[in-house]
C-alpha cells in the first residue's frame, strides 16, 4: 500500500510540474557549432566567452558564432575549465591548456607530454580543478596536481575507481569506489568517511551546506556528515530523486540546486531541498541526458548534452508556458474571475486555480473560438464563435446566446443594466432582469461586423471595421436603432487597425499612427506622442490594449511590447518599451493581448501557450562589446589575421580587410544587433545588422578608424570598439615615385622649351628670309615702277623734244 502511495504522490508532482512556467531556453545544435553531438564539459572565461569539451575538441562561444579548435591527439575532449586567462582541458592520454595569442587565436600548449612516461594506460581526464597555484586533472586511475608556479607535478593513485574529485570550501575530496571518501592534504590522500553508503555508491557532488557536508550519490539520493557521523538528508524531494539517475549536479548561487539526469534532463531544488521544477526534452530541452552543468556569470544554467548544448535563462524576467500537447491552442484572450485565471483560445476556454500549478481545464460546453473575455457585474462573460456565453460566480455557465459570433462587450455607462454586444453582422443590447443576464434586442439598421466598438457620452457608437472604416452611428433614445451611419472621413481605413477608448479618450491606430478624436471637430488627428508607439519600419498590429489596474495602454510591433502610461512630474505620458521580438512572442498578429496578473507581471498570449513577464525584473545594464579578429586579405592570397593591439599599415594590394565581433549576452528573448562606421571611408553609421561582421574591399590609401557598437535589445552599449590602420599608397602614388614623376616633368618641360624656343627661332628666321625677300622684291618693284616713270618721263620729254623739233622744222620750213 505503501509502495502505491508513493508512485500516487510521485504521479501528482509530475503533473504538477507539467503545468509550471519554464524559463527562456536557447538551444545549439550540431549545425550551430559544427562539430559532434556529445559536451562532456562547460567553462567560462573572463571575457564571458563560453567554452565547451565536445567529442570533436574545444568549442568557443563568445556570443555571436561558434568556433571549433580540434583536440590536440584527435581523441574526445572530456573536460574544461578557464583559469585566468588559461584554458585547461583534457582527453585521452592528454592534458594541457589554451592560450589566446595577439591575433584572437587559441595555442595549446601540452602538460602531460612532459610526464607523458608515467601516465596509466588509456587515461582518460574526465575532471579539472583549480585551487590556488594548483591545477588537478582527475582521470579514473589517478590525479594529477600540477604546481602552475613551479611546474612540478605529485600523482594521486588508486588501486580502485576514482569516481568523482570535487572542491568544497577550499578542500578537495574524491572517492575511491569500495574505499570510501578521501581528502587531499599536503598532496596524500586521506581517508575521511568509509561508511558502506560512500563507498559503493556513486558520488557525484560535496556539497558545504550551514557548515555541513552533505554528498550526493547517483541513486542513494543525499547524505549528511556531521559530528563524524553519516546520515541521510531529509529533504522532501528524495521520493522524487529515488525514481531518477542523476549524472552530475551543482550547487547554484542562490543556494539552490540543479541536478542533470541521465534521462529525464534537469531537476531544479531549492536550498532546502524542496522540489522546484523539472525541465526535460518534452518541456524545451533539447535531450533527456545531461551530461554537463555550468552556472555563468549571469547565472544562466549551461547544459552539455549528449546532443547539443542549451542555455537556461533561469534570471530571465520572462518565462515560458508552452503548450506541447496542443490542447490549448493559440490565446486570444486572458482573464482572472474568481480568483481563476482564464484562458480563452480558438479551442475553447480553460482555467485553473490563479496560484496554481496543476494543469488548465476545459470548460467543454465552451469548445471552439474563443474571441474575447470580459469580467462584469460578477459574471464573465466569454466572447465565442457561437455567440455570448455567461459564467456565473462559480465559473459555471448561466446563459448561452446562441447565434451569430460575438466580438465584443461593452457597458453602457447611462445604465449599468444594460450592455453593448458587437457581433459578426451588428450590434446587441443585453440587459440584466432579476439578477440574470439576456438578450434584449438587435439593433436595426447596422449589420457590419462590428469587432471594435466604444462609446461616446452622447449615446454615438464608433466601430471600427479594417475594410471599411470607421463608422460612427447614432442611435435612437431606446437603443434599437440606428438613425444615422457616417463614414469618418478624417481617417483612412487600414489592416489589423484597431479602436480603443483610454483615459476618456477614443484613439484609433493603424500602420500610420494612432489619432485621438476630437469631439469639437468632429474627427480624428494624429497624436504625435502616442504615435511614438511605432513606425512604418516596426509597424505590425494596432491592436492596444487597456491595462485599467495600472492605467496605462499596451502596444505591440515587431521588435518590442510598449507601454503608455501618465507621467508622475508632468502631463505628458511616460512610453517604456520592452524589447520581446514577435519572432519570440509568436503571437498571432491582430489579436495580440496582455494580462496584468498582479505584483507587477503580466501574462502575454501566443499560439502555443503564454509569456509571463515580469516588469519590475527587467534591469537596463551596459554590455561588453569586443571585436574579436581582424582578418587581412589579397586576391589570390591567404588570409591574414592582424594584431588587435597594435596600429597597422596595410599594403595597397592588401586593401581587404574583416573584422569579427560580437557581445557575450546569452538571453534567449534579447536580440543582439551592430552598427559600425569606417572612418575615413564614411561619415555616417551603417543601418543595424545581427550580422556580426563587416568587410571592406579595395579600400583606397589613407588613414582609417573602425568603430563598431552594440544594440542589446534596445539598449546601445556605452562603450564602441575601435581600430585604427592605414592603407599605403600604392607604388605609383608614392613619395619617389611622385619625385620622379616631378623630375621627368622638369625634363621634358626644359626639353620642350628647348624644342619650342629652337623651332620658334627657325621660324624666326624663316619669317625674317621670307620678309627680306618681299622686301627686296618690293625694292625691285619699286626700281621698276622708278624706271617706268624714268622711263615714261623720257619718253615724255623724246615726245616733248620731237614736237619741240617739229615746231623748229616748221618755223623752218615756214621762213625757208
Amino acid at each position: 500500500m505503501r509502495h502505491y502511495l508513493k508512485i500516487l504522490i510521485l504521479l501528482v508532482t509530475s503533473i504538477r510540474l507539467s503545468s509550471q512556467e519554464i524559463p527562456p531556453i536557447a538551444s545549439y545544435t550540431t549545425e550551430d557549432y559544427q562539430a559532434e553531438n556529445q559536451n562532456w564539459s562547460i567553462s567560462q572565461g573572463e571575457n564571458k566567452f563560453i567554452y565547451a569539451a565536445n567529442n570533436k575538441g574545444l568549442l568557443e562561444f563568445n556570443g555571436a558564432n561558434w568556433q571549433l579548435y580540434a583536440s590536440p591527439n584527435e581523441t574526445i575532449m572530456r573536460s574544461v575549465n578557464v583559469v585566468g586567462d588559461k584554458i585547461y582541458t583534457g582527453c585521452y592520454m592528454e592534458f594541457g591548456f589554451w592560450q589566446r595569442n595577439n591575433l584572437g587565436r587559441l595555442n595549446y600548449t601540452s602538460l602531460s607530454e612532459s610526464i607523458y612516461s608515467e601516465l596509466a594506460t588509456d587515461e582518460q581526464f574526465w575532471n579539472i580543478i583549480a585551487l590556488d597555484d594548483w591545477i588537478l586533472f582527475q582521470s579514473f586511475n589517478r590525479i594529477y596536481i600540477y604546481n602552475a608556479v613551479t611546474k612540478d607535478f605529485k600523482i594521486i593513485s588508486s588501486e580502485t575507481m576514482l569516481t568523482k574529485m570535487v572542491e568544497t570550501n577550499g578542500k578537495i575530496y574524491f572517492q575511491k569506489l569500495n574505499k570510501g571518501i578521501f581528502q587531499i592534504e599536503n598532496g596524500e590522500a586521506q581517508l575521511v568517511i568509509d561508511d558502506k553508503r560512500l563507498k559503493q555508491n556513486y558520488l557525484i557532488n560535496v556539497f558545504d551546506i550551514k557548515g555541513e557536508l552533505v554528498f550526493q550519490t547517483q541513486k542513494a539520493g543525499f547524505f549528511k556528515w556531521s559530528n563524524r557521523e553519516l546520515s541521510k538528508w531529509e529533504i522532501s524531494a528524495n521520493g522524487f530523486l529515488k525514481n531518477y539517475s542523476v549524472y552530475n549536479s551543482i550547487q547554484l548561487k542562490n543556494g539552490g540546486f540543479a541536478l542533470g539526469t541521465i534521462s529525464n534532463g534537469i531537476i531544479f531544488l531549492d536550498r532546502e531541498g524542496n522540489l522546484t521544477n523539472r525541465i526535460n526534452q518534452s518541456k524545451g530541452l533539447s535531450n533527456n541526458t545531461v551530461l554537463s552543468l555550468f552556472e555563468d556569470i549571469e547565472n544562466n544554467i549551461w547544459l552539455g548534452l549528449d546532443n547539443g548544448i542549451d542555455c537556461i535563462n533561469v534570471e530571465s524576467p520572462f518565462s515560458i508556458y508552452k503548450d506541447n500537447r496542443g490542447e490549448l491552442g493559440t490565446i486570444y484572450a486572458a482573464a482572472i474571475f474568481k480568483e481563476k485565471l482564464f484562458l480563452g483560445t480558438n479551442q475553447g476556454l480553460f482555467y485553473r486555480e490563479l496560484k496554481s500549478t496543476e494543469d488548465f481545464k476545459p470548460i467543454a460546453e465552451t469548445r471552439g473560438q474563443v474571441w474575447n473575455l470580459k469580467s462584469y457585474d460578477d459574471k464573465l462573460f466569454v466572447c465565442h464563435n457561437l455567440g455570448t456565453i455567461i459564467l456565473d460566480d462559480k465559473s459555471r455557465i448561466e446563459n448561452f446566446f446562441n447565434g451569430q459570433g460575438t466580438w465584443d462587450i461593452k457597458q453602457i455607462e447611462s445604465n449599468p443594466d444594460l450592455l453593448l454586444q458587437g457581433k459578426y453582422n451588428g450590434l446587441d443590447i443585453l440587459e440584466k432582469k432579476n439578477g440574470k443576464w439576456a438578450l434584449r434586442n438587435k439593433i436595426e439598421g447596422f449589420d457590419v461586423s462590428s469587432k471594435y466598438l466604444t462609446l461616446l457620452g452622447d449615446g454615438r457608437i464608433f466601430v471600427n471595421h479594417e475594410y471599411k472604416g470607421v463608422y460612427k452611428l447614432t442611435l435612437d433614445e431606446s437603443l434599437q436603432s440606428v438613425l444615422k451611419v457616417e463614414i469618418d472621413n478624417s481617417l483612412e481605413k487600414g489592416l489589423n487597425s484597431s479602436l480603443i477608448k483610454y483615459d476618456d479618450e477614443i484613439y484609433y491606430a493603424f500602420k500610420q499612427g494612432i489619432f485621438k478624436y476630437y469631439n469639437s471637430l468632429n474627427a480624428f488627428k494624429k497624436d504625435s506622442i502616442l504615435s511614438q508607439f511605432y513606425n512604418s519600419k516596426n509597424y505590425l498590429s494596432g491592436k492596444l490594449v487597456e491595462d485599467s489596474m495600472e492605467n496605462q495602454l499596451w502596444g505591440f510591433t515587431k521588435d518590442e511590447i510598449v507601454s503608455i502610461s501618465k507621467g508622475q512630474l508632468s502631463d505628458k505620458p511616460e512610453i517604456n518599451r520592452i524589447a520581446i521580438s514577435n519572432d519570440v512572442r509568436e503571437m498571432m498578429i491582430g489579436y495580440e493581448n496582455i494580462l496584468n496578473i498582479g505584483e507587477g507581471t503580466y501574462l502575454i498570449g501566443t499560439s502555443s501557450g503564454y509569456i509571463l513577464m515580469e516588469t519590475d525584473r527587467i534591469i537596463d545594464k551596459d554590455y561588453q562589446l569586443s571585436i574579436n579578429s581582424i582578418e587581412n586579405s589579397a586576391i589570390g592570397l591567404e588570409v591574414v589575421k592582424l594584431d588587435k593591439s597594435m596600429t597597422h599599415d596595410l599594403k595597397n594590394d592588401w586593401a581587404n580587410i574583416k573584422f569579427s565581433f560580437s557581445v557575450p549576452e546569452y538571453n534567449k528573448f534579447l536580440e543582439t544587433s551592430f552598427q559600425y562606421r569606417l572612418e575615413g571611408l564614411y561619415k555616417d553609421w551603417s543601418k543595424w545588422s545581427q550580422q556580426s561582421n563587416a568587410v571592406f574591399e579595395n579600400l583606397p590609401f589613407g588613414d582609417y578608424t573602425f568603430k563598431v557598437r552594440a544594440k542589446v535589445g534596445n539598449r546601445i552599449s556605452d562603450s564602441v570598439a575601435t581600430f585604427q590602420f592605414s592603407v599605403s599608397k600604392p607604388w605609383y602614388a608614392t613619395n619617389s615615385a611622385i619625385a620622379v614623376y616631378l623630375l621627368i616633368l622638369i625634363l621634358f618641360s626644359i626639353f620642350m622649351h628647348i624644342t619650342y624656343k629652337s623651332y620658334y627661332k627657325r621660324q624666326k628666321n624663316k619669317l625674317v628670309e621670307a620678309n627680306k625677300r618681299d622686301l627686296e622684291l618690293k625694292e625691285l618693284e619699286n626700281e621698276q615702277e622708278v624706271m617706268q616713270i624714268k622711263n615714261e618721263k623720257l619718253e615724255q620729254d623724246i615726245a616733248n623734244k620731237n614736237r619741240e623739233l617739229a615746231i623748229s622744222t616748221m618755223s623752218l620750213i615756214k621762213k625757208n
